[in-house]
């Protein structure tokens, strides 16, 4: 940004567990602490798996398994499993303890696309760009052509930064299932998080 003589308004990145937006966001969050500029972190998730937006900041282990240590994140629930979406990097039941933090605090904001959305985006940005993005990439692609649509109508100008993490050469045949219609959005259902919620682990504090 500063080879671009330029600061971003918005800066947005998939989230699964969360490397990518910690990656392309916690650089900026120094700034918006300090109060020396305030721009806004966006963690994308699909809707079959949200995580931070309906998820709940509690303790719960980091797998299946229960092998792992307690952490408390925004989590689904251990044996949270969804829908077989082909962002597969996006499928993790919960979210990573400081960027759950950060998003309890509110210096994050959670935001959930379902793929039918997300791939007809990856698919404007590949005739626009010459670039095929992974599925995974493309949910922040998504909410960063939401932002540019909405500035319009709102008649601004904003720096809006995402992170294209992952090329989609590996996702040809999601690509073809879209094109052919033969993908489905999934909204996971609250009744199914809150029965997997249920099973959290009890920790005394």
């Amino acid at each position: 940004m500063k080879l671009a003589r330029d600061y971003p308004d918005v800066v947005i990145g998939c989230c699964g567990g969360g490397s990518n937006l910690s990656g392309i966001g916690f650089p900026f969050l120094r700034d918006k602490i300090d109060g020396g500029r305030n721009p806004r972190i966006v963690a994308v998730e699909p809707a079959s798996c949200p995580t931070l937006t309906k998820g709940v900041y509690a303790y719960d282990f980091g797998d299946t398994a229960k092998l792992t240590p307690m952490l408390k994140m925004y989590t689904l629930g251990h044996d949270f499993v969804p829908p077989g979406i082909h962002a597969g990097g996006l499928r993790y039941h919960g979210s990573s303890a400081v960027l759950s933090q950060l998003y309890h605090e509110k210096l994050l904001e959670g935001q959930a696309y379902g793929q039918l959305a997300v791939f007809a985006s990856a698919l404007t940005f590949a005739r626009s760009e010459g670039i095929l993005p992974a599925p995974e990439s493309s949910h922040a692609i998504h909410a960063a052509i939401v932002e540019a649509k909405r500035a319009d109508e709102e008649g601004k100008s904003k720096a809006i930064l995402f992170n294209l993490s992952g090329h989609g050469y590996f996702d040809l045949a999601a690509y073809d299932d879209f094109r052919n219609g033969r993908l489905q959005d999934h909204e996971h259902p609250s009744e199914a998080i809150e029965a997997a919620l249920v099973r959290l682990p009890k920790v005394d504090l």
